[in-house]
């Protein structure tokens, strides 16, 4: 925790970041950077290969909770999706409470921090989950 982590590239050493932890962020690496550049910036940094298998296997449980609040679960890419949790609060109560409820369900079941920024359109949403970034909630 707090270490500069960077995931992706082959073993041998080529292909692209997949995933970078907020401390190696902090020195400049992001997803599609290439591995050599990463190495430049934060040659100190953990790089481990990753596993699309696992990847999808945990995105597939993200989207499976995120399913039984909403029908309208909207994926963007393996780790993002929008959901519409409007006409649901009858069923699972106050929209906040819904979300902070998929938030520790995902981190109870999972083990994974969740985002999530809530508003009236994707673009509000997707900026409010982008600046409660790590693992908060903003509305």
């Amino acid at each position: 925790k707090g270490k500069p982590l960077v995931v992706g590239g082959s073993a041998e050493g080529r292909g692209v970041v997949s995933a970078a932890s907020y401390a190696a962020r902090k020195f400049g690496i992001h997803s599609a950077m290439s591995i050599a550049k990463a190495k430049r910036l934060c040659s100190h940094a953990i790089f481990l290969l990753g596993s699309h298998r696992l990847y999808s296997e945990y995105s597939t449980k993200v989207f499976e909770i995120l399913r039984r609040y909403s029908p309208l679960v909207e994926p963007m890419s393996l780790n993002e999706a929008f959901v519409d949790l409007t006409g649901c609060k009858k069923l699972h109560g106050p929209i906040l409470k819904t979300a902070e409820i998929i938030r520790n369900e995902i981190r109870d079941r999972l083990g994974l921090n969740a985002s999530i920024g809530i508003a009236t359109n994707k673009l509000m949403a997707k900026i409010a989950s982008a600046y409660c970034k790590p693992n908060g909630m903003l509305w």
